[in-house]
């Protein structure tokens, strides 16, 4: 990685030296050949770039392959990077840079954010083979333990691949119940069950069996910089962001921050959702028209489809869709939720009615689905202000009628056209998943968080999984 960001700091720096001169050729920015950095201040600013990137530690084990951390600190480190460069000029009283550097900041974090998001690509591969993680032995009570390792299971990407575990029962051999994971020991002699499957990281995952006199003697048993030790508190679906540690009397305390709905973010979200709508609507408008005219000469109907949905603070609103059903499927529901069995339906959902054939469907709207295009005159609904681009699944009356009364956080946040729902497997999932991605998303949501979703959205729609 330290390779690979040298080399793209370098091309970055010649792309925006070539663009001055082409620019100053054509006067299409002020005159930069003759004022870009030399050869010196040239290798200054890469040097200074590329410790900004180290000290920022945007290459920390901790963070690479998962998360929007290291995104966030590379965005970062280009604009101090810039500022810095750009305060030097000032001060030495070096004119004409200010152009160079504001083709240099775009350029260099757009191609750094490329070529991290290629290592994460790669890295994750590696990682759901196994290689390049740390093999965890995991500590605590049976329930927890293997409540931690789906949680791990479902995120190979992190780079914790879990080997072994002990308990507190006296029993020292077999799996834990409902998993695979092997029992490698009591909790008593814990140095050598982590010897004994090769682990190099122990994760407690309850403190009810370990004191804190026993969890600082097994932490110093460690052998340090290649045996570590993590602890998993009871706190689950609790994004990085709300979190910070904050050592007080010789306690790590964990602090929590209660998610707020109201403030600048929300301005700054239905600016995005607005311009992000608009601009889309504006670029799509040509696919809209053909998708229209098909729908219309198609089946008969009309072409936009309007649902009553369930949205922020449980106020219903009208949903727009490309009609993709025959007309009379709402009359023909309650004969296929009664007709069919659970093979024809989603994996174990039993709140949303989902089929894989649904016979509702006409030829084009299947077509339409495949590639989610249905959706987009959804976009007018951001446009209204009713939903957001990114966002829970705008539920039905009938659904929520089955709610849990946790799963009404849902309502905290506008409905949105896409969310970890969708770009996470859509139907494929149960309820259960789907619910939680939700809840998730409601409690821990942020712009970066959105844009990533966004991007993943585009990806989502050509894999095709889970559209039906």
């Amino acid at each position: 990685m330290v390779s690979t960001d040298l080399l793209v700091v370098i091309v970055s720096v010649c792309l925006a030296l070539v663009i001055g001169r082409v620019a100053a050729v054509h006067g299409g920015l002020p005159e930069i050949l003759g004022l870009s950095p030399t050869f010196v201040s040239s290798a200054a600013l890469v040097t200074l770039w590329m410790a900004a990137l180290s000290a920022s530690g945007s290459r920390s084990r901790r963070i690479v392959g998962t998360g929007v951390t290291e995104y966030r600190r590379i965005i970062h480190v280009g604009f101090v990077v810039v500022g810095v460069a750009g305060l030097s000029a000032y001060v030495l009283g070096i004119d004409g840079l200010q152009g160079f550097l504001a083709v240099l900041l775009p350029i260099g974090t757009g191609l750094l954010l490329v070529d991290r998001w290629v290592w994460r690509k790669w890295l994750a591969a590696k990682r759901r083979q196994g290689l390049m993680s740390h093999r965890a032995l995991l500590v605590g009570s049976e329930a927890s333990v293997a409540s931690v390792a789906r949680d791990l299971e479902r995120a190979p990407q992190a780079g914790f691949r879990v080997v072994g575990a002990c308990t507190p029962t006296t029993r020292v051999a077999g799996v834990i119940p409902g998993t695979e994971i092997p029992m490698s020991g009591s909790i008593d002699r814990l140095i050598e069950a982590l010897e004994s499957v090769d682990a190099d990281t122990v994760v407690i995952t309850s403190a009810d069996e370990l004191p804190p006199d026993r969890v600082r003697a097994l932490s110093w048993q460690l052998e340090p910089g290649r045996q570590h030790l993590v602890l998993a508190p009871s706190l689950t679906d609790i994004g990085g962001p709300r979190l910070h540690t904050r050592p007080v009397a010789g306690l790590p305390l964990v602090h929590v921050e209660t998610p707020r709905y109201d403030g600048g973010k929300i301005y700054a979200k239905r600016i995005l959702d607005a311009v992000g709508a608009a601009v889309l609507v504006a670029l799509l408008a040509p696919v809209l028209a053909v998708i229209a005219l098909a729908v219309r000469l198609s089946s008969p109907g009309g072409v936009i489809f309007a649902q009553e949905r369930i949205g922020l603070r449980g106020e219903p609103f009208r949903m727009f869709k490309f009609r993709s059903m025959y007309v009379d499927a709402e009359h023909r529901l309650d004969e296929l939720a009664t007709s069919t069995t659970d093979d024809d339906r989603t994996a174990g959902n039993r709140v949303l009615f989902k089929m894989r054939d649904d016979p509702r469907v006409t030829p084009i709207g299947r077509i339409l689905r495949r590639y989610s295009l249905d959706e987009l005159p959804q976009l007018f609904n951001v446009l209204l202000g009713s939903m957001s681009l990114v966002g829970p699944r705008p539920s039905l009356e009938r659904e929520v009628a089955k709610y849990a009364q946790h799963v009404h956080r849902r309502f905290l946040v506008k409905p949105g056209v896409t969310g970890l729902w969708q770009v996470s497997g859509r139907s494929n999932l149960d309820w259960d998943e789907s619910v939680r991605l939700d809840l998730f998303y409601v409690e821990n949501w942020t712009m970066t968080g959105d844009l990533m979703i966004l991007w993943r959205t585009a990806k989502a729609v050509f894999a095709r999984d889970g559209a039906y």
